[in-house]
């Protein structure tokens, strides 16, 4: 099989939850343009710990808003906590949906990850299911690694 010439043989990891399918299916697409520029693993947020974060080159991380416009509580909260010491240097791209308000789950959630010192390449936002805008947006992000 031929490589892109985007190929840089990096290895990536998407580490998501999904409640209703939307960053499910960003995942899909970060993970199939991810592949363009090398190895990609794809990880559940409880399958994914801090002992595996140095093992990346870029991981993408993926969390819809929750509740009062927060990061899912019971499953990616405590496994995004517990990297967090870790994260200094580390280039990550952001993703996930909401259904309500105006999205200050991410700002406040880039915000984090830059105060611990990592690389955030992009942040990438859908209003319920992702579109056509949405899918370009995460392809872009793709092309900035």
């Amino acid at each position: 099989m031929k490589q892109s010439e985007d190929f840089i043989d990096m290895k990536t990891a998407i580490v998501y939850y999904s409640g209703t399918g939307n960053t499910k299916m960003m995942t899909d697409v970060l993970e199939k343009e991810l592949a363009k520029k090398g190895e990609v693993s794809v990880f559940t947020a409880p399958e994914f710990s801090a002992d595996m974060l140095q093992s990346y080159d870029v991981i993408a991380f993926g969390c819809p808003a929750m509740g009062a416009e927060e990061l899912e509580q019971d499953e990616f909260e405590p496994m995004f906590a517990s990297l967090e010491n870790n994260l200094g240097g580390k280039r990550i791209i952001l993703f996930g949906s909401y259904a309500w308000a105006d999205g200050e789950w991410m700002r406040t959630w880039r915000k984090r990850c830059e105060d611990d010192g990592a690389v955030v390449l992009a942040d990438i936002t859908s209003f319920e299911a992702p579109d056509d805008a949405v899918n370009e947006a995460l392809t872009e992000a793709v092309s900035k690694i």
